[in-house]
């Protein structure tokens, strides 16, 4: 096992490197290629309020025609990462083609913009990278048959934290959150937006980047609003190989959710007029 959580970093590195020059390419001109299934693909779209073309990543199931509605998995990249690096995650893919997901990786603007999620990134540039993910999950229910109520948001460090935040700022679209090890700098409190919403959340107990003790905070709060979570804290886990290894616990849990109404508000009682 020590040998392994050596050699998956390289691993991954080296498949990163490679990739990194297909969607360099993408970015650089809006003709996609035509989809093939069972792969990942670099794609790109214009993104008009950035003036110029974003890349993202998409893999679709072997199996996949539009005669029935399919999940859709969106999955965001931790800081200073990109699509590529996200959707060749060990065994994602792998795991999408078992049970059958869609999968769409957005850049969110630039590979550190925090998807709208952090105080310390521009008002602007944090606009662009949230409106990035809602496009590319857009152009994602446009090209395919997406099951509106079986869209899941996950995200890995920067991108856990952007799956929270997009997760509370769009709580009528998401079937369920998986966050990763969390970089998130906004309150507990707007958990209450997303109680109807199930919540799966790994962390490593060693994590030296995102402290277990801060994810612990949130989970604390989602345990005060009784909401519909699991939280696996891997007690040797640290911040990256954590992600891969518990990829197929996030399959698992978001197979047995699709997406609920959010909770109506009860009206207050009108007081009696005093006599």
């Amino acid at each position: 096992m020590a040998f392994m959580n050596r050699l998956l970093p390289a691993l991954l590195i080296v498949t990163v490197f490679t990739a990194a020059r297909d969607l360099s390419a993408a970015q650089d001109t809006a003709k996609n290629p035509p989809l093939k299934k069972g792969r990942a693909q670099a794609r790109s779209y214009h993104f008009k309020e950035a003036e110029k073309d974003i890349g993202y990543t998409l893999y679709v199931p072997r199996a996949y025609t539009s005669k029935k509605k399919w999940p859709l998995i969106v999955a965001l990249h931790g800081l200073n990462s990109n699509p590529f690096q996200m959707i060749h995650y060990p065994g994602f893919t792998s795991l999408a083609e078992k049970h059958g997901y869609i999968l769409v990786c957005p850049m969110g603007y630039n590979p550190s913009a925090w998807y709208g999620a952090a105080s310390f990134v521009s008002r602007k540039i944090g606009k662009l990278s949230e409106q990035d993910v809602m496009n590319v999950l857009g152009i994602a229910r446009k090209d395919f048959n997406v099951d509106p109520d079986r869209i899941y948001l996950l995200g890995h460090s920067m991108g856990g934290g952007g799956a929270l935040h997009l997760g509370m700022k769009h709580p009528e679209l998401w079937a369920a959150l998986g966050p990763i090890a969390p970089a998130i700098y906004s309150s507990t409190r707007d958990l209450v937006k997303i109680r109807h919403i199930p919540i799966i959340c790994i962390q490593g107990a060693k994590d030296k980047l995102v402290k277990a003790s801060a994810t612990r905070r949130w989970i604390a709060k989602m345990k005060e609003l009784q909401m519909d979570h699991q939280y696996i804290e891997d007690p040797e886990g640290g911040h990256l190989i954590i992600a891969f290894q518990k990829m197929p616990d996030i399959f698992k849990f978001f197979n047995k959710h699709t997406r609920k109404p959010p909770e109506k508000k009860k009206p207050k009682k009108k007081e009696a007029p005093s006599r």
